[in-house]
Parts: structure tokens; sequence; C-alpha cells
């Protein structure tokens, strides 16, 4: 991804900058042209809040490069509670403590170093919501 690219989309990775569709107003991420739902135009930009719960996940060996000095690592489909279904790297939990429905936070972190120049690549992932402190 050139640095253009990472600038024009660093909204959607940093903050999860979705879309509320004006006609059905259900929660759309990524940003789209159309609706996926009632296919009507898009829009307005909505900050979607970044909570939500595990509905699936795996176990990744295999890796796209840039992405090999941290395998295994965990991915997960996170339901939003807007709605959204995102693809994200869990974080700060082992393996053996991700469960179906348990619910996560988005948190931003390192996601890779790019290129020989070695420009690190800022996006979300997920965490479990830890319990408030008394």
């Amino acid at each position: 991804m050139s640095i253009a690219s990472l600038w024009r989309t660093k909204q959607q990775r940093y903050s999860l900058q979705g879309e509320i569709c004006p006609d059905c107003h259900k929660a759309i991420f990524p940003p789209r042209d159309v609706c996926p739902h009632c296919s009507e135009a898009a829009g307005p930009l909505h900050t979607m809040s970044g909570r939500g719960e595990v509905y699936s996940y795996t176990k990744m060996f295999n890796v796209p490069d840039g992405f090999l000095a941290q395998r295994p690592y965990t991915m997960a489909l996170v339901k939003l509670e807007e709605g959204p279904m995102v693809t994200a790297q869990l974080t700060d939990i082992s393996d053996e403590d991700v469960e179906i429905g348990m619910p996560v936070e988005m948190v931003t972190r390192k996601l890779r170093e790019e290129g020989d120049s070695g420009e690190i690549v800022y996006g979300y992932k997920f965490r479990p919501v830890f319990a408030a402190a008394d």
C-alpha cells in the first residue's frame, strides 16, 4: 500500500469510520458509494463505537508478507454494536482464552512494517473488554 493510500484510509483504519445509510439507516463499514443493504446512495460518515463481540475466529499460521514475525496470531470476525462485521487481529489475549460471543473493543496498534524503508503501518485490532477497576 502506498503512502498516499495509507493517508487516505487512515480515518477508517484508526477510528472505524464508516457510514449510516440515509434510506435504510443501517451502518456500513468500510465506507462505500452504494449501501449494500438497500442499493441507495450511502452516507453520511459515521464513526463506529469500536465495541462488539467475537462472532468467529481462527488461528493464522500461513500469513501474508509483512506479518511473518507475528505468526501465529488470532484473527476474528467481530460483529460491531452497530451491525457491520469486521475482520481483525485479536490482541492482548492468549489463543486459548478466545470465545465466541466475547465482548471486545477496538484499539490502534502496529499492523506491520512495509517495504525496504520499514514504514510502520498502524490500524485497528480488537482486545477483550477489561472489567472496570473498583
